[in-house]
């Protein structure tokens, strides 16, 4: 029997079956739905795994179909849409049990030279300055355990917790984020960590304008409806990044927020968009 995956290095380690064909690994948990940057994740690895090296991922677009049972593995299979002078695009369909979860189509391109602009990175206190998330919410007597064991390899240090964005009815939320495993100096692999570290917190901005946050006791049921990125420049993610996010409109029951993440000395490295469900809980 497979030992289930605790880190994020061990999730997304996926086995290749044959040609375009992989399986991901469970993790050992007891929630009911497999978390969605889970699936991403894995689906990246899956893309990266049919692309020539020499093309770095610069943009993905991904739908939640279904959701995911963490008690079964997932199959993802790739398809090989083009191969071009200086694009490649993948085509991933990740299923469980014969039906498709999750959808994502990802370019890559080999390197190259234009004209250059980013945002400069907000000004917030620096990750040494703040506490890690099970300190943070100590504070409030909550007794913080990983409701996904990988959870744990992570480090997250909000600059404002949610509960706080909440009572400001802000729309923001910042956070330092790195991966505790070390990863290898391999650009691909540093971009499925982001892509799983991405959908942490990104769509618990959608509330905090009406008070609310995950984890409260407002009952809301959040749930991501699709997701997409952009990786701009080269970046760590063993190193730490600040995950800048707002969201800008809610309606329909359902949330839009937009994310930047910076490194620790101000570059802009990739851009974030998720819609997710925000639907009031009967």
């Amino acid at each position: 029997m497979e030992t289930p995956p605790s880190t994020l290095l061990q999730l997304l380690d996926i086995e290749t079956l044959d040609v375009d064909l992989f399986r991901g690994t469970a993790p050992n948990t007891d929630v009911q739905r497999t978390f969605g940057g889970h699936v991403a994740a894995q689906s990246l690895v899956a893309a990266v795994r049919t692309v020539q090296e020499e093309r770095s991922v610069h943009s993905l677009h991904a739908y939640f179909l279904r959701p995911g049972s963490p008690k079964h593995n997932i199959i993802y299979t790739v398809d090989r849409i083009r191969d071009g002078r200086s694009f490649s695009t993948r085509r991933v369909v990740a299923t469980q049990q014969g039906k498709a979860i999750f959808h994502l189509s990802a370019s890559f391109q080999v390197h190259e030279d234009g004209p250059e602009h980013a945002e400069a990175m907000p000004d917030v206190p620096s990750p040494d300055e703040l506490e890690n998330l099970p300190d943070q919410l100590k504070r409030y007597g909550v007794d913080w355990q990983p409701p996904h064991p990988e959870w744990a390899s992570m480090d997250m240090r909000y600059v404002k917790l949610p509960n706080e964005a909440a009572a400001e009815r802000s729309g923001r939320l910042q956070a330092w984020i790195r991966s505790l495993d070390t990863f290898p100096d391999e650009p691909h692999l540093h971009a499925c960590v982001l892509t799983y570290m991405s959908d942490v917190s990104l769509l618990g901005a959608s509330i905090t304008p009406h008070g609310l946050f995950p984890g409260g006791p407002d009952r809301i049921r959040l749930a991501s409806l699709d997701h997409a990125m952009w990786f701009h420049r080269p970046f760590r993610a063993d190193e730490w990044m600040l995950y800048d996010m707002q969201s800008p409109s809610a309606s329909g029951a359902r949330g839009f927020s937009r994310g930047q993440v910076f490194t620790q000395d101000g570059r802009m490295v990739a851009s974030v968009v998720q819609e997710g469900l925000t639907r009031p809980k009967a």
